[in-house]
């Protein structure tokens, strides 16, 4: 990238990140969500003061992470894969999208291996009466079950719950369980209170429900 289209894209991403700063509460943590796009973007807002990424793919995440300098902070939020969860595990400052035990298990096993504590956020499916079940996340109904499952793996640190508004319906009922759950979590663990809820077309929404982690990646970057 030429000198001239770095500083016309580094523009265009100082602008459109000043008005989603200036919507945040300094109390939540904005995610740029990274994926598909270049390093060279990534170096932009690092230099603009972001320390949070957000990606979806262990490839990426793992390419990108080490090109910035290590107080950056990576959060995967894709669907995980048994077979990434290894190199990820080796990256991921945060796994958003954990939900299943297994996963657990194996994230537990590999964070064991390495010495380290993995924070996790368990993925709560928000789509129940929608008709898009299938979409990732654990049923509300086994919330409990699930919770308690992963607070007893010792190289897991389980920092709160995840969601992905329900598509195509009023993301307000969606964010009000997430809510709910959240302080279901910290009726077991005190400091389990985060929240990873919100993306460009909801956060708002997101917020008025206690968001404390924002994923925002097109009203930052653009389309992909």
């Amino acid at each position: 990238m030429s000198s001239a289209a770095r500083e016309s894209r580094k523009a265009e991403i100082i602008s459109s990140l000043a008005q989603i700063r200036s919507d945040i509460p300094d109390s939540a943590t904005l995610i740029v969500v990274t994926k598909t796009f270049p390093i060279s973007d990534v170096e932009i807002l690092y230099d603009l003061g972001e320390r949070n990424f957000g990606e979806n793919r262990d490839e990426e995440g793992s390419s990108k992470s080490k090109a910035l300098p290590e107080d950056a902070i990576w959060h995967f939020q894709g669907n995980l894969q048994s077979n990434k969860i290894r190199s990820i595990v080796g990256w991921a400052d945060f796994i958003h999208s954990l939900d299943n035990q297994s996963h657990a298990k194996k994230i537990n096993e590999v964070a064991s291996s390495l010495r380290k504590s993995q924070r996790v956020f368990l993925q709560v499916n928000l789509d129940s009466g929608t008709g898009n079940e299938n979409r990732s996340g654990i049923d509300p109904d086994n919330f409990e079950e699930f919770s308690e499952f992963v607070l007893s793996l010792d190289s897991l640190e389980l920092v709160g719950v995840m969601g992905v508004a329900p598509l195509g319906v009023d993301p307000a009922p969606g964010f009000e369980l997430l809510y709910e759950l959240s302080l279901r979590l910290r009726a077991k663990k005190s400091d389990a209170t985060l929240i990873s809820a919100g993306m460009s077309g909801d956060y708002p929404v997101a917020l008025r429900f206690g968001a404390t982690h924002i994923r925002i990646g097109s009203s930052i970057l653009g389309s992909r």
